[in-house]
């Protein structure tokens, strides 16, 4: 729930959620306007700078919430840097073969993007971004679904807390055997949770005519 507390107490929690929303779609046009990786990372550069100097968003908890993506977009970019090539009986690797250009651009605009995402998402309440899109005549359905899963991810979050609360009363993570039987006595039981929890809400919502 990181993203969820810095939405709620940033410095600018009161400013339009329209106004927050064009800054963070200037910020992915620019990203894919930039011609050259210095633009583009320049252009995440103060993304970023109006992320932490404006909204007041810690360092820290930034860099926390950016690192997933961040990650996932290593890999990306490790997997398109080279390939393995069968040819000639043989196994080959081989790096990009039109250089590290290309690499670089897509990997400065995919920062930028994500800069204008997080921008957006650790300055707003998904209530507010909700109450937006509904306002521009998104898809009812599409707002159902999201309602729902940011629902769903309080469930899971307090599945968890309870869990983790009555194993570790229980010296549940008191070695590493223990620590990692726990582990796994809690994704088994957060399994049958979520389900039975997902499908009391379902019911709740088709009492509702939804």
């Amino acid at each position: 729930m990181l993203v969820e507390q810095c939405a709620y107490a940033n410095r600018w929690r009161s400013v339009s959620p329209a106004a927050k929303g064009l800054f963070a779609l200037g910020g992915f046009v620019a990203a894919f306007v930039a011609g050259r990786p210095e633009a583009a990372f320049a252009v995440a550069a103060l993304i970023v700078l109006a992320t932490l100097a404006g909204a007041g968003i810690a360092a820290g908890r930034f860099l926390r919430a950016a690192l997933p993506p961040l990650g996932f977009l290593a890999l990306g970019c490790l997997s398109l840097a080279c390939s393995l090539d069968f040819a000639d009986g043989g196994l080959a690797w081989r790096w990009l073969p039109a250089g590290w250009t290309p690499l670089l651009q897509l990997a400065a605009r995919s920062c930028a993007a994500l800069a204008a995402l997080l921008f957006l998402a650790l300055t707003t309440p998904m209530i507010d971004l909700i109450a937006l899109l509904r306002r521009l005549q998104a898809p009812e359905v599409l707002l159902e679904i999201m309602v729902l899963c940011y629902r769903m991810l309080f469930v899971f979050s307090e599945a968890t807390r309870d869990t983790r609360t009555a194993q570790a009363a229980r010296l549940g993570y008191a070695s590493l055997r223990l620590t990692l039987r726990s582990l796994a006595s809690l994704a088994a039981n957060l399994t049958v949770q979520i389900w039975q929890r997902a499908h009391a809400l379902h019911v709740a919502a088709q009492a509702r005519n939804n």
